[in-house]
């Protein structure tokens, strides 16, 4: 399947892409990080502490474990923070 992905704040600055379209058979977000991080040094290097990073499927706010089918947009940020 094709998924859009889409990189805010640091991890944009990192990966050195705003977005792109990736094909894969990920089963979840979590997998689809996997995917990412084993590709090149910059993904591991943006996607390597899950702590440190949200996502967003078709913009809402979801956990890691969310299935992935279906999902035509992701988005990974850094957390937001109020004030």
């Amino acid at each position: 399947m094709k998924v859009d992905l889409v990189y805010f704040a640091w991890v944009r600055e990192r990966i050195g892409l705003p977005r792109e379209t990736v094909e894969t058979d990920a089963a979840t977000i979590a997998e689809l990080i996997s995917e990412l991080r084993a590709r090149e040094d910059r993904y591991d290097l943006a996607l390597s502490d899950l702590g440190a990073i949200r996502a967003a499927a078709d913009q809402q706010l979801v956990e890691f474990d969310h299935p992935l089918p279906g999902v035509r947009e992701v988005a990974l940020f850094p957390p937001m923070t109020g004030g």
